[in-house]
């Protein structure tokens, strides 16, 4: 009986483990795709959205999700969310507009925002304490492998076959994972039922949209001072009070905000929040920097995401079997120092760096984040019992996702701003037809068919403008190595011991 449960315990990981790989690889697989997919329906100024709608859907289903988990169970929301991310993933294949795309994305993203931590909380329910470093370097590095595998993935299927293709092939992977804990994952922990927390759900998921639409639409769909900007904004602003006011009186908040009266989940979720930002700069805009600028293909553009996404998962391995040696802080210190580090050097790209040199700098910045992909979830559930688990691990992980959707986004409208400004000081009024083509210099015939005069300067603008927001993404790779600092020194041996 016990060989038995000992072999489903092994399925369920198992069956976890792939889910993450699945979510965690629709993010890499996607980004290579991307200027393919622009470069065929077109929308180079809404690209951004393709990414930030299901990291908005996937941030706003987290706490939500991991508060539904602790007060019903986790395996129902398990189900629903990768059920879910299944359905999304099909729309996605058949998206005939860029518009049609996002709206599918957003739909994956709800199926997200319940299978990244309700995942990493069934393992940490499952597996006794003196194996969880292991186990969460395991699921951390299960996050460098998709990042290393989406990448090639993406690029090839996109080359050999079509990039509806990098959607589809989540619906195999996902049935696999769905028979392997649906079947073989036995809920042991009895769950209160509680009232749900309906206010502070509404409001969070409204005030999270409010500000992506105001700083994604800001500026080009209508003036920053404008009635349309200032009303979103107004929004964000009185959404996010309510919901403070809420979850202050609410029985079980969605968010229990005294879980950040400890110092070691507090700072864990400055980390997630910051070093988040950073990354996924790098993981959007390298690819386009290799295909716009050095005019490689997809295929170029997930080979050079290799050496960050192989140096993710040395550093999560490392991180996750050193938990039990060292406390949290002193590891995650140097490699945050080497993710700066990265990020600087990335500012430092033009059109005559190598791309030997672009290996080396990704390399870095790989190193740098990885650690934090096992580390921090560890951490983030330290100072809790059982009980709050989902609430821990799902807070640390909306935040990771809050950082990476307010990176893209707001890194996003610097670098169009800064491309759009090149662009004018290069061509004058005729600019703006230049901005609009989605095709220039994502697309291979198209960028053969116009003047190289003109490509040299289009390639020049894009350059500069990528550079710059590596440069201003220094600033929240920075803020989590100073967060990493605050840190309090426990380990995980504590607990053990």
């Amino acid at each position: 009986m016990y060989n038995k449960k000992q072999s489903n315990i092994k399925v369920v990981i198992g069956g976890l483990l792939l889910a993450i790989l699945v979510a965690a690889m629709d993010n890499t697989i996607v980004t290579t795709a991307l200027p393919s997919i622009v470069g065929e329906l077109g929308g180079v100024d809404k690209f951004v959205w393709v990414t930030s709608a299901y990291l908005v859907a996937q941030m706003a289903g987290m706490p939500i999700f991991g508060k539904l988990s602790d007060m019903y169970g986790r395996k129902r929301f398990f189900i629903f969310g990768l059920v879910v991310f299944m359905i999304g993933s099909v729309l996605c294949g058949t998206a005939d507009t860029i518009n049609e795309l996002i709206i599918y994305r957003a739909i994956q993203g709800i199926g997200g925002g319940a299978l990244m931590p309700i995942a990493f909380t069934i393992m940490f329910d499952v597996v006794p304490l003196k194996h969880r470093g292991k186990m969460s370097g395991m699921f951390g590095a299960v996050f460098g492998i998709s990042s290393v595998f989406g990448p090639l993935l993406g690029a090839y299927i996109t080359e050999y076959i079509n990039w509806t293709w990098v959607f589809y092939i989540n619906i195999p992977l996902g049935l696999i994972a769905f028979i392997m804990v649906a079947f073989f994952y036995k809920e042991s922990l009895e769950h209160a039922k509680q009232k749900i927390d309906w206010l502070g759900a509404f409001t969070l998921v409204g005030a999270v949209v409010s500000l992506m639409f105001a700083v994604e639409l800001g500026g080009k769909e209508f003036a920053w001072v404008s009635p349309q900007s200032f009303g979103l904004f107004a929004s964000f602003a009185v959404l996010t009070t309510i919901f403070i006011i809420a979850e202050r009186r609410a029985a079980e908040p969605v968010i229990d905000f005294s879980m950040f009266k400890e110092r070691l989940f507090a700072t864990s979720g400055l980390i997630s929040i910051f070093s988040g930002a950073a990354f996924i700069t790098a993981s959007v805009y390298i690819p386009f920097y290799i295909q716009g600028v050095q005019g490689g293909d997809a295929t170029n553009a997930g080979f050079v995401l290799l050496p960050m996404m192989v140096g993710s998962v040395v550093s999560a391995s490392i991180g996750g079997a050193l938990m039990t040696k060292f406390n949290y802080r002193s590891f995650l210190i140097p490699t945050l120092a080497l993710l700066t580090v990265g990020m600087i050097l990335l500012a430092t790209l033009s059109i005559d760096t190598s791309r030997f040199m672009v290996v080396l700098f990704m390399i870095l910045v790989g190193l740098g984040i990885g650690a934090s992909f096992s580390v921090i979830p560890s951490a983030a559930i330290h100072p809790f019992s059982i009980r709050k688990r989902g609430a821990a691990t799902s807070t640390v992980s909306f935040l990771r996702t809050f950082g990476m959707t307010i990176g893209i986004t707001v890194f996003g409208i610097i670098q169009s701003q800064l491309f759009t400004r090149n662009l004018t000081e290069s061509f004058g009024a005729e600019a703006a037809k230049f901005s609009g083509d989605s095709r220039a210099l994502l697309s291979p015939e198209a960028r053969a068919n116009i003047p190289s005069e003109i490509t040299d300067q289009l390639i020049a603008a894009l350059s500069s403008s990528i550079s710059s927001t590596f440069f201003w993404a220094i600033v929240p790779a920075f803020l989590a190595l100073l967060s990493a600092f605050l840190m309090s020194k426990e380990k995980l041996a504590d607990k053990i011991e």
